[in-house]
């Protein structure tokens, strides 16, 4: 695989920093005590590069590039692009992924408007919206992501949201649920449909709860 390979030779003491006196990539593996750091780092460059250029665009090497670090680092890692992928949506996506708990919180006939309140507020808030936004770019134009995310999707948030719903078809009413809050915030914070796009939360909140509610445990 190309991007398992550095560019060069490994870097000497005299190579220790680039041009303009910015420190040069590493190059193999760090040493223990780094290892969480350079780690954490990869995943960042990561999640930069997917929101950046989409699935398809990035590589190995253009993540190794901008974490610095040498490609071989993001193969011992995360291994494959795919899986690298994978990591940086589960890192993304974990805000989303407390939302289940939300639905066991308290009364039954109010988990609609706790499951709204909850997910909506996640999209309102540019910090955990915009790597949500990145993921969905790149699961709607690439197979791949897609599969990803898909997997992620079912096994870590709907089926534990299903969970909690004591009803034969619990997993598509939970998917159901689900597919009306996305909508909802893709219309919103994608698309920019008005009045919409500019409504206040509370209002979109009172509307869309009761749906929602019906969704998860109406006859």
């Amino acid at each position: 695989m190309s991007d398992a390979t550095g560019d060069g030779n490994p870097s000497t003491a005299s190579d220790a920093t680039g041009g303009g006196g910015v420190p040069a990539r590493r190059r193999g593996r760090p040493p223990r005590s780094e290892s969480s750091g350079t780690r954490d780092r990869i995943l960042t460059a990561a999640r930069a590069e997917f929101s950046e250029r989409g699935y398809e665009k990035t590589s190995v090497r253009s993540i190794a590039r901008s974490a610095r670090v040498d490609p071989a680092l993001v193969h011992h890692y995360f291994g494959t692009k795919e899986q690298v992928f994978a990591a940086a949506v589960e890192v993304a996506f974990a805000p989303a992924l407390r939302a289940p708990d939300t639905v066991a919180e308290g009364p039954p006939d109010a988990m609609g408007e706790r499951l709204t309140r909850y997910a909506l507020g996640v999209w309102e808030d540019p910090a955990t919206r915009e790597p949500l936004l990145a993921i969905v770019r790149s699961a709607v134009t690439n197979d791949t992501a897609a599969a990803v995310f898909r997997s992620l999707l079912a096994g870590q948030l709907l089926r534990r949201m299903a969970a909690h719903l004591d009803l034969p078809d619990a997993e598509l009413r939970a998917e159901l649920a689900a597919a009306q809050l996305v909508g909802v915030a893709l219309l919103r914070h994608v698309i920019r449909l008005e009045p919409l796009a500019s409504a206040d939360i509370e209002q979109v909140v009172a509307r869309l709860a009761p749906v929602v509610q019906s969704h998860l445990t109406r006859p």
